[in-house]
Parts: structure tokens; sequence; C-alpha cells
């Protein structure tokens, strides 16, 4: 449903169809004519032909819809489903981290210079306070939970197979191509800060890619192209 502006007050038709409003809901959405995180209301109406201005001849009902608080547009209710701008980045925050623990999982954590690069990942994500022995304390931990673990890598380590898919598909369907493949590569940066892909890792990053709804070939091209950066 396209955006439609309240009328204009004026003077009232001869006749013709008037919505009455109902609001029974609001919250926070993000409002594309806006371009921002806007409060909302969720409508639904009453269509009554009019003469003079007054209602008459029942005609309906009409919506859902949501109505922006600040400039009045009204939208289908599927501009819920899109994130707020607040939700959309502790979203991508989440699954940044997320990807940084599964791939210390797989490789272990005793490379400074991976524990060095899966830092600043999750720090530029926006846990700015994120650690070296945070991140080993959280793979300690994961690594002790024998409830969720890849067997065909290592049965006796916890690699966030369940955890990369529950962070990174809400997320994918609202990240540009580009996006997705910036999460990937940067677990795959991740994984070679310190020599070569183990085996471990390349399930791990396969298991991102899936997760960000990349194809087989681009996984593969985005680990070699991992390779040739420094």
């Amino acid at each position: 449903m396209r955006s439609a502006r309240k009328p204009r007050e004026g003077k009232p038709t001869l006749c013709g169809v008037r919505t009455s409003w109902n609001t029974v809901g609001d919250g926070e959405f993000f409002c594309e004519e806006c371009g921002g995180d806007r409060n909302y209301r969720r409508r639904t109406g009453r269509r009554r032909f009019a003469v003079l201005g007054v209602p008459l001849l029942s005609r309906g009902s009409t919506g859902p819809v949501v109505e922006c608080a600040a400039c009045h547009g009204r939208f289908g209710t599927e501009v819920l489903e899109r994130p707020t701008t607040a939700r959309f980045s502790a979203m991508l925050r989440d699954a940044v981290h997320t990807v940084a623990l599964a791939v210390l999982a797989a490789g272990g954590t005793a490379s400074r210079e991976v524990l060095d690069r899966a830092v600043h990942a999750v720090r530029s994500a926006g846990y700015a306070d994120c650690t070296a022995v945070q991140l080993v304390d959280l793979v300690e931990a994961l690594e002790a939970d024998t409830g969720r673990f890849m067997p065909e890598i290592n049965p006796e380590g916890a690699l966030l197979a369940i955890e990369i898919h529950e962070a990174l598909e809400p997320l994918t369907p609202h990240l540009e191509a580009a996006g997705r493949e910036a999460i990937l590569f940067q677990a795959a940066r991740i994984a070679l800060a310190d020599a070569g892909y183990s085996p471990a890792e390349q399930e791990v990053i396969g298991t991102v890619g899936t997760a960000l709804g990349l194809a087989p070939e681009d996984v593969l091209r985005l680990m070699e192209s991992a390779r040739t950066v420094r």
C-alpha cells in the first residue's frame, strides 16, 4: 500500500465516501517518507457514504493501516516487517559478534593475531568495550555447552551452528548483497589471521554463507579474496 497523506481541511464536498479511523495499536517503525524511525498508529477504518459531510450509508471497513505520527503518511502493515534503525543496528552488532565467536570456536583462541582481529571486528560492529579476555571466556563457555555443536567438525566443541542461523537469518532479508558479503569476508579474515583455513573454519564459514543466503561459489570467491588482503 502506498503512502497517502491526510487530505487538507477545506469545504466539505457535496457527497462522497468518508473514512472514520480508529486507533487499535501503536509503536515505532521506520517511515520511508520521513527516512527514519518514527512513532506510528495502527488504525482501522469504517467507510461511509456522506452527503454534505454527514455520514449516511455504510460502505464497509478498510485497513488496517500504519499511520506515521510525524508525516501522517499511511502505509500497509508490511512496513512493520522492516526493522527500525536502532533494531537493525542491534541485529547487525549481534550477528558480527556471533560470527566472530563461531570462527574462534572453530579455530581456537591461542593465536593473538586471530583474537585481535576478532576483537576489532566486534568493536567496529558496536561492542566498543569488547576485549580478548571476554571473547575467550565466551568461547570456553560455549565449548562446555555440549547441547549445541556441529559433530561433523568437532564432537567436543560448541561451534554455534544454531546461533549462526538465529543471528543471521532474520537480518539477511534487510541486507544488500554487499552487506551480506562483508559479514562473510570479515569471518574469513579472522580465520586467516594466523594461517590458512582449517577444516572446522571452512565449515563454519560455509554455515555463515548459507545463513546469509550466499551461493557456494560466492562463498569460495570471498574466501579466496580474503587471502589477498593484508
